[in-house]
């Protein structure tokens, strides 16, 4: 700032107190640098001295300061001579530049009279008064959330380069305060359930205030909630330690008292001291889906199930499984007496549709995170495995009262690790098999509707008005339907939007399908003659439109997609698709998403059976696979420019979107994620196999976006299997190449190497310039891992020239960037540095964002082993960057360890620490073990650092024990880290 330009300076970017107001009120800032604003203008607050005296009128908020307190406040008990006229003079500077209003003169002193709102110190204290309300009267989250604002205000260290005796004893109180207010503010974080994401910042803290035994105590809270029970213990060991070396003192008796408890694994201490559920108050969920309106009947099986529910209350767990056949009102049943069951349930209920009756049921552990979430389970607190998920789950049940509604299980073995595990909780189970397996379960069997009640349900929706003068004709129809619920509501849905019919009409209709009626004694029959119903009174366009998309697995289907199934321009493909949403044949998921339940899909699929030639089918789904790869690959072409993969791909004879600029084009490819995955791997005819795999290359970057990385490897083995039974060469050494890549993410390395050895041989046999490019790239990177590095060098030169020969420059580039890495694992830093540039340099020239943070991340580990580190910084913060804007979760996690490795070697330990458990929580069930491994002995080392061995001890055991697990050459290095330990 120019001091000399006068005293308003525009600066628009600084952070001023905010307060409603007139746009010139004056507005102070003591929380960092002391300033003042008039609306929005900077004002120039003089010299140090200057706004020392601007600063002890504020802090007294109002009160008037006598000159000697004054004097005292600026230079203690060591005044100079002219220290009264020298106070005058910044007071009448001050004066000129606040205004006569605001500075006042009185009783020998001065004051300054503002709004309490203008200055941000008294703000917080506000803020803070309201937080210590909202925490007595119970309401943690409010008082979290007030917390954060108050810490918000501050810009740095208070008071800064304010000089003398009063702002270094101010400035002393404020740190202090802000101190016990990230204590209390963390210690609302373990109460509201975010003890993970607390680890990072109580690391930090710690580090930087090593003697302060209540972060202490919060850090060995939040690793024990966060199962890291052996570190919490090793935090209270090197609290001893320190404590002893640097005051000759024990820890205070609560944190002692806390290490028993862990010891002890006590039960309590994963929730609140002072109440004993967890904070914040549990989420109700109340997930069931809307009864009907008009629902009919069934009044025994009604009594019978809610008088079974109502058992919850007392003391046993009460499990309810309702079978029958398709379409015979299981879901309808099930939900409505749920509905009536709420009130002995009131801390709510959990409904998922488990997807039994078709191919892909839902996966438990999928449902119970869905389940923990919609608890209040934050997802860094959710495990990863099964039993994990299962068993916290139940103890977040414990002691609550909800109802849980699994509909459509598949078998026993499904819902299982679904069901609660204590009294006042009960589950209500649909599903087409009769769970006899089921221990402790009350079956209940729904049959058919009896004729009165089947009459009931038509006359409510067709109207009584026309039931009334055709009740034979009424009658004829609930027969037709076989009395079942499913069939009845969709010939009379039908009936009520024609008008013009009448129900002899319909009648007819249904009398020439009473062979097939007939034949309803047994399976899915039953279902498929019920929609029968509802596909008869189609319009041709309209069945076919039903029949073919009921082909396309996945969860739903796009409105482009399904238009290019169909061969239609996408206004035709949306009118057919509404007016199958209006017959209730197909649902609306989303606005242009459309989907079948499953047993119509299974419907729809019999009738393209029977109605569709099997070309006709063929060419449907060949239509819908060039859509999604003529598609993919131009998302990847925007990923990549000047990739050869447009030039090496299968043609396609259906063209696909596009896109204006990647975020678009990525937000189609993971929105379509799930689809094209399933697309990939029903494409088993003998002129689809190349495409789909050549799909699964054009979506390489599901694979490393952690939410879709498992389903792409079992796509790639499905394609490589395909393509190896079938004899396709080319195709399978395409697949191995996918598989490479998704092991290499999983941090499987032998396998990975094994499946890229073979796609080299199968490259080489077929002359297939993709596979021989990248196979020895993929190689180099795998010899890399595994410390073979001359090798690595060799692959990765050949991968190289392979590029070069191709005229694959982005190929090139990445090969470069690995390149680096080899010279660099080998010592040679300078090639390094120069051969990740090169890397970079083409990237750039490319446009290439995602595959130029790549290279910026290869050129930030050169320069962090050259000791370059502001510079190793900077490219790897770049790169994060991308990362993070790309969804690329496996990238954001190694970038933010890289950086931790750079701080590390800076001699930042603190920071060091915070990234690596970022880190961690980032990698979270991606990049395999041996990744995790990595940062857990960077960790270890940060740990150790800032004078928390015992900790750093514990992480490197747990390393250790990943790389002898995996037989890693990094074992003989944490084993050094541990030596004094470890025994003889």
């Amino acid at each position: 700032m120019d001091r000399d330009s006068g005293p308003r300076v525009r600066v628009p970017e600084q952070r001023a107190p905010e307060k409603p107001g007139s746009a010139d009120a004056l507005r102070f800032t003591v929380l960092g640098p002391v300033r003042a604003w008039r609306g929005s203008d900077l004002l120039s607050s003089g010299s140090p001295q200057q706004r020392a005296l601007l600063t002890a009128l504020l802090l007294r908020e109002g009160r008037t300061a006598t000159a000697g307190e004054l004097i005292d406040a600026f230079w203690g008990e060591d005044p100079p001579s002219q220290a009264l006229a020298t106070i005058r003079t910044y007071a009448s500077r001050l004066r000129k530049i606040l205004g006569q209003d605001t500075l006042v003169s009185e009783s020998g002193g001065y004051a300054i009279r503002i709004d309490r709102g203008a200055l941000d110190l008294t703000l917080a204290q506000d803020l803070a008064a309201e937080a210590e309300k909202a925490r007595a009267a119970g309401d943690r989250c409010q008082a979290r959330t007030l917390i954060n604002k108050v810490l918000g205000l501050w810009d740095g260290e208070a008071l800064a380069s304010v000089p003398g005796p009063y702002a270094d004893n101010q400035r002393t109180r404020l740190e202090e305060w802000r101190l016990q207010l990230t204590e209390t503010r963390l210690d609302l974080d373990l109460e509201v359930g975010c003890h993970a994401e607390a680890v990072s910042e109580l690391t930090a803290l710690t580090a930087a205030h090593p003697l302060r035994e209540r972060l202490r105590e919060l850090l060995m809270v939040a690793l024990y909630r966060s199962g890291r029970q052996a570190e919490a213990l090793a935090v209270y060991a090197d609290t001893r330690r320190l404590l002893a070396e640097e005051l000759g003192v024990d820890p205070r008796p609560e944190l002692a008292q806390l290490q028993q408890r862990i010891l002890r694994a006590d039960e309590e201490l994963a929730r609140p001291a002072d109440e004993p559920a967890p904070a914040p108050a549990p989420l109700r969920p109340a997930q069931l889906p809307a009864t009907v309106p008009d629902f009919t009947g069934r009044s025994a099986f009604v009594a019978e199930l809610g008088s079974r529910l109502a058992t919850a209350e007392g003391s046993v767990m009460a499990v309810s499984a309702v079978a029958g056949i398709g379409g015979v009102g299981k879901t309808t049943l099930a939900v409505h007496v749920a509905h009536q069951a709420r009130r002995h349930f009131p801390d709510g209920q959990l409904y998922v549709d488990l997807q039994g009756a078709g191919a892909r049921a839902a996966e438990p552990e999928t449902v119970l995170g869905s389940f923990l979430r919609a608890l209040g389970t934050a997802d860094s607190a959710i495990p990863d495995t099964l039993d994990e998920r299962a068993a916290l789950y139940r103890s977040t049940l414990d002691g609550r009262r909800i109802l849980i509604l699994l509909d459509n299980a598949h078998d026993a073995a499904q819902i299982r690790p679904l069901l609660p595990g204590t009294p006042g909780c009960a589950a209500l189970v649909t599903s087409r098999v009769r769970m006899v397996d089921l221990a402790g379960a009350h079956l209940v069997d729904l049959d058919v509707m009896s004729p009165e009640e089947a009459l009931q349900l038509f006359t409510r929706i067709v109207g009584a008005e026309r039931v009334g003068s055709e009740r034979e004709a009424a009658l004829d129809v609930v027969a037709a339907c076989g009395f079942l619920p499913l069939a009845i509501r969709i010939a009379a849905s039908r009936l009520a939007a024609r008008r013009t019919w009448t129900v002899s009409v319909l009648a007819a209709k249904l009398a020439d399908e009473r062979r097939r009626l007939d034949e309803l004694q047994a399976g899915d029959l039953a279902v498929k003659a019920t929609f029968e119903l509802g596909y008869g009174q189609l319009e041709p366009a309209q069945a076919r439109a039903f029949r073919l998309l009921g082909l396309a697995d996945g969860p739903d289907i796009s409105l482009a997609a399904a238009a290019a199934l169909l061969n239609l321009d996408p206004h035709a493909a949306e009118d057919l698709l509404e007016a199958l949403v209006d017959t209730s044949l197909v649902e609306s998921a989303a606005p242009g998403r459309y989907r079948y339940h499953d047993l119509v899909r299974l419907y729809a699929r019999a009738c393209a059976e029977r109605d569709e030639r099997a070309v006709e089918r063929e060419s449907a789904l060949s239509r819908l696979l060039d859509f999604y790869l003529a598609t993919a690959a131009g998302v990847y072409a925007l990923e990549r420019p000047g990739d050869r993969l447009a030039d090496h791909r299968e043609p396609t004879q259906y063209s696909g979107l596009t896109f204006a600029d990647r975020h678009s084009a990525q937000d189609w490819l993971y929105t379509e994620a799930n689809s094209l995955l399933a697309c990939v791997r029903q494409s088993s005819g003998p002129g689809a196999v190349r495409r789909a795999v050549d799909l699964l290359w054009a979506t390489k970057d599901l694979a490393e976006s952690g939410a879709n990385s498992k389903q792409y490897e079992a796509a790639a083995i499905t394609m490589r299997d395909l393509a190896r039974s079938s004899d396709d060469a080319r195709a399978e050494g395409r697949a191995l190449i996918t598989l490479t890549n998704a092991r290499l993410v999983a941090g499987r390395f032998d396998q990975a190497e094994r499946d890229a050895q073979r796609a080299m041989r199968l490259a080489r046999a077929v002359d297939d310039p993709l596979p021989s490019c990248w196979a020895p790239n993929d190689l180099g990177i795998i010899a890399l891992y595994q410390n073979r590095h001359a090798e690595g060098e060799a692959y990765l030169e050949q991968a190289i020239a392979n590029f070069r020969a191709d005229g694959n420059r982005p190929g090139e580039a990445s090969a470069l960037c690995n390149l680096s890495r080899i010279h660099l694992a080998m010592g040679n830093t300078t090639s390094a540095v120069a051969l990740a540039q090169q890397g970079i340099d083409i990237y750039d020239e490319l446009g290439h964002a995602l595959r130029g943070a790549n290279g910026r991340y290869a050129l930030g580990l050169a320069l962090t082993q050259s000791g370059r580190f502001a510079d190793a910084t900077e490219q790897l913060h770049n790169a994060l960057a991308v990362f993070r804007d790309s969804r690329q979760r496996l990238w954001e996690g190694m970038a933010t360890f890289r950086l931790a490795e750079v701080d590390l070697a800076a001699g930042l330990a603190a920071q060091a620490a915070t990234k690596a458990e970022q880190a961690l929580a980032v990698l979270r069930g991606i990049g395999g073990e041996w990744r995790r491994g990595n940062v857990l002995t960077v960790l270890g080392q940060a740990l150790k650092d800032i004078g928390q061995p015992g900790r750093a001890q514990v992480c490197w055991r747990e390393a250790l024990d990943i790389y002898e697990t995996l037989g890693s050459a990094e074992v003989e290095a944490v084993r050094k880290l541990l030596a004094p330990t470890l025994p003889a």
